[in-house]
């Protein structure tokens, strides 16, 4: 998990994914040896098949975060979200901002203390334009060091406990660990495999249709996270998925519908070696597929997801197994993705 770890820590925020970045292509040249960078800030490498059948592989680096917005007299840094936020999950976290160097920070509402709030105010749910961050600096100090639209990211000790890990920005590192692992472990395939860690997904899916437009596949995957839900406050129904029982396989969320011959296919595969699957049906949202499933003459999609915790805050969980299951699951399909027919011509 220290790959994972490593991952999860690192900022990279929406248009501003450089630090993580830098490290995922050191990873990719590693894996594949062909990396290469796009217009728009994707990374794109290519592992050599045959050549007869062309399967993208997406998992977007970029998180949710904020940019600087303005600096007041007293140092305080205002800002605007890059992305959805809960507005009430943000209340006393830490923050870093980053530009030429990283500077630590504390996200604060602006607001008085629990103790003083009157009964009105303290029923009153916050803004994302109430907060500010303080980076404890003076006025003169925070303007030298920070510009107008420099990245602000969470920031969070990646974290194991039990069978669980959680973190910031596991939406979507876990993702991109699930895509360095399954490549690693990779030892036969005929197709050719281009994988893409992108970026702007968190914004509208912008780096996945950039992407796809240049790599044109024939298959699509992205791996992403989904809602578990799957615990106290939600009923049963409203359960997308279940930690602990496997990768999920998408059949629908907001923005696609998965092809139903590509998803009948990694549930065979997924029967075939015993990996623990599970399906998947998010009401809203969308990830990558979507983009790539659209783009140019379209193609074949379909999204591996991680049943997650704590969507959009600093303790998204996940579980080991589940993780475990998504690398097996895309390892073994690579290697036959080059057999069956996926098009929707009947």
């Amino acid at each position: 998990m220290e790959l994972l770890k490593r991952l999860s820590e690192m900022p990279g925020v929406s248009g501003r994914e450089e630090p993580v970045r830098r490290f995922i292509s050191g990873e990719l040249d590693r894996l594949t040896g062909k990396v290469e960078t796009d217009n728009l800030g994707n990374l794109i490498s290519f592992k050599r098949g045959s050549g007869k059948r062309r399967v993208m592989l997406s998992a977007h680096m970029d998180e949710i975060g904020f940019l600087v917005s303005h600096i007041d007299e007293n140092g305080f840094v205002r800002i605007v979200p890059v992305g959805y936020f809960n507005p009430r999950s943000l209340f006393a976290q830490r923050v870093v901002a980053y530009g030429e160097k990283n500077l630590p920070g504390v996200l604060a509402l602006g607001t008085k203390p629990i103790h003083m709030l009157d009964p009105e105010e303290a029923n009153t749910l916050p803004k994302v334009s109430d907060y500010f961050v303080d980076l404890g600096l003076s006025k003169e100090k925070a303007r030298e060091l920070v510009s107008i639209g420099d990245p602000i990211a969470m920031q969070r000790e990646f974290t194991e406990f039990g069978d669980l890990v959680t973190g910031k920005a596991l939406d979507d590192r876990v993702g991109v660990y699930v895509m360095l692992k399954s490549l690693e472990r990779l030892e036969r395939q005929e197709a050719d495999i281009f994988a893409v860690a992108s970026v702007q997904e968190e914004v509208g899916l912008r780096g996945a249709a950039v992407a796809a437009f240049s790599v044109e596949p024939d298959i699509a995957i992205a791996i992403d996270i989904t809602d578990a839900n799957d615990f106290p406050g939600f009923e049963e129904q409203e359960r997308c998925t279940t930690l602990g029982k496997g990768v999920a396989i998408k059949v629908m969320d907001g923005d696609s519908i998965s092809n139903q011959l590509l998803m009948q296919k990694l549930r065979a595969v997924a029967d075939q070696h015993g990996i623990p699957h599970q399906p998947e049906l998010l009401p809203d949202g969308g990830t990558d597929a979507a983009a790539m499933q659209s783009a140019r003459a379209g193609s074949a999609a379909v999204t591996l997801s991680l049943p997650t915790r704590h969507f959009h805050t600093v303790v998204e969980t996940c579980h080991k197994d589940d993780i475990e299951a998504a690398i097996t699951l895309l390892v073994k399909f690579l290697e036959v993705a080059h057999e069956g027919d996926f098009s929707q011509a009947f």
